[in-house]
């Protein structure tokens, strides 16, 4: 009996040994935290994981034709240069918020001054396709980290009320572009409010005006019936200038215009600024104003209107005072002959805080 109880005993270490020696089927050994990540990391990177394009991307833009690669040429129509007194927190002059004329390359309540804001000069030339805008600033660097916005803006019969506006976003670059750019009109024709001449909420109790400004985007970053309509660059010859250009179709054979610099509000639906806020919430930059400093409209600088191709009447809305640079200016006109030049109007009395700096 002993022998037979024995033997199986020696069957059961036997099978055991033997299970012990066959390969596991167990769950493999857990990988230390480090390794996991390090694995996740590199499938990540691989290239297989790289999405596939979105089936909705923007379609290519093709160019037909480009601007032609022009030096600033025009006769030369001056803004005021707030460099002066900008280690004082405020503009000299020229800051007419009744009219929305804003001298404001300033930050918002702390004044701080943004020289690639302020626009120095401003012309117009043209050739058989394009016109071009030179727009020169005081500062040289057009891609400010404030990121500022330049336009001009296009009124075609001469009213006051903003037709169009060609309007650039960075980033610029050196070669003629249209990333960027688009294109507004007014087809309601409110840019200007009830009045193009002055604010229509400049009582401290007034609603804004309801209007919807340049409401109509007809050009888009090369998207519109013409992908060539309006380009920007940075002048390749002169860093603190931005070139613009746009097709003669767009603003027909007579006009006035302006530009702006606008790294605030930066929404041409919201023109005119004026219009939208009351002088009290507007601010102002003129450190004799009750309303200093600039607060709701801020970092913008925009100028007075001049007149391409036709002769403006001493009451044509918003015209520049005159052609004569300040004192300091010695530039002379290289105005080409088949264009005319407006006489000088005084607007002055309009608001004398445009053309003189206050008494202190």
């Amino acid at each position: 009996m002993k022998h037979f109880l024995i033997i199986p005993a020696i069957l059961a270490l036997l099978a055991a040994a033997i299970a012990c020696n066959l390969p596991t089927t167990a769950r493999p050994q857990q990988k230390s935290p480090k390794a996991h990540a390090t694995e996740v990391t590199n499938t990540t990177a691989s290239p297989a994981a790289t999405p596939a394009p979105s089936t909705t991307s923007t379609p290519s833009i093709t160019h037909s034709m480009t601007p032609a690669d022009l030096n600033p040429i025009g006769t030369l129509n001056y803004d005021v240069d707030s460099s002066g007194t900008a280690s004082q927190h405020r503009a000299p002059y020229g800051d007419s918020y009744n009219i929305g004329l804003f001298e404001r390359p300033f930050t918002q309540k702390d004044m701080s001054y943004i020289s690639s804001l302020d626009i120095n000069t401003f012309q117009i030339s043209s050739d058989d396709t394009w016109y071009y805008i030179f727009i020169t600033l005081i500062g040289t660097n057009p891609n400010d980290p404030s990121n500022i916005d330049y336009g001009v803006e296009i009124d075609k019969d001469h009213d006051g009320y903003g037709d169009v506006l060609v309007w650039a976003q960075p980033p610029y670059t050196t070669g003629w572009t249209t990333n960027g750019v688009k294109v507004y009109t007014d087809a309601n024709h409110d840019t200007g409010g009830a009045s193009p001449e002055k604010s229509d909420a400049n009582a401290t109790t007034s609603a804004p005006y309801p209007g919807d400004g340049y409401e109509t985007t007809i050009f888009n970053q090369g998207q519109g019936n013409d992908p060539d309509l309006a380009w920007v660059r940075i002048d390749p010859n002169n860093p603190n200038v931005v070139d613009l250009a746009f097709k003669r179709l767009l603003a027909g054979p007579s006009f006035m215009w302006g530009v702006w610099a606008d790294a605030g509000l930066k929404n041409p639906g919201m023109f005119n600024y004026n219009d939208r806020f009351t002088n009290a919430q507007a601010g102002s930059p003129l450190d004799n104003s009750p309303y200093y400093p600039i607060n709701s409209i801020y970092a913008v600088d925009n100028t007075c209107r001049a007149a391409y191709n036709f002769k403006p009447s001493a009451d044509t809305p918003l015209l520049c005072p005159t052609a004569v640079p300040p004192a300091a200016a010695t530039a002379k006109s290289t105005q080409p002959p088949s264009i005319k030049i407006p006489p000088p109007i005084n607007i002055c009395q309009v608001d004398p805080a445009l053309c003189q700096p206050p008494i202190k």
